[in-house]
């Protein structure tokens, strides 16, 4: 399989980092692994003038995110690490998914009918890993878990029926322990193993 690791951290230091560099450790003993670290890439999460006017055209203006757009349509599974900040995912994730999961790409727009076409077929995983500065009560019953609602409700339909999914997360990071982190980090590991 081919499997793409979109990831989003300012610091390469952090914890989010070292989840990355597990999953992508662990991956490939038994994959092919594009890694791919938007803030060390130095994606731009702007979308331009022509994406956007080009946005319910024929032709999506992909020309600035081709190579993302290709690695894309090219990927059996794709797993994103990232931490979620004010209950979302950080500004550089967001701006991957408007500019390259874009029309002709992870969807075919029915402007007349109002449905979307998934287009992202190819993809027969999907999987995220995460964490959260609040604890889970608050993320998932109070905030409702957002993050979470736009990954699977929104997105993950764009790879069409039975693609498989998971979604770890450690919540409560803002209070978390050596021991809490080291736990998550096990249980990220097995999981990538375990693909």
């Amino acid at each position: 399989m081919l499997i793409q690791v979109v990831h989003s951290h300012p610091l390469t230091d952090s914890y989010n980092h070292a989840l990355f560099r597990i999953i992508v450790d662990q991956l490939q003993e038994r994959h092919q692994v594009v890694a791919t670290d938007l803030y060390r890439e130095r994606f731009s999460p702007v979308m331009t003038e022509a994406e956007r006017r080009s946005y319910y055209q024929p032709a999506y203006a992909e020309q600035e995110v081709a190579p993302l757009v290709r690695q894309l349509r090219q990927a059996d599974g794709i797993i994103f690490c990232f931490p979620h900040w004010w209950f979302s995912m950080p500004a550089m994730l967001k701006g991957y998914f408007d500019r390259v999961w874009a029309p002709g790409t992870a969807f075919a727009h029915d402007l007349n009918g109002g449905r979307i076409e998934p287009l992202l077929t190819n993809i027969k995983l999907f999987g995220v890993v995460t964490t959260y500065g609040s604890p889970w009560w608050l993320t998932r019953i109070v905030m409702q878990d957002p993050g979470r609602k736009v990954l699977f409700r929104a997105l993950k339909p764009m790879c069409g029926p039975g693609v498989r999914s998971f979604y770890l997360a450690h919540y409560d990071m803002d209070r978390s322990t050596p021991a809490s982190r080291q736990a998550f980090a096990e249980r990220v590991r097995r999981k990538i193993a375990g693909l």
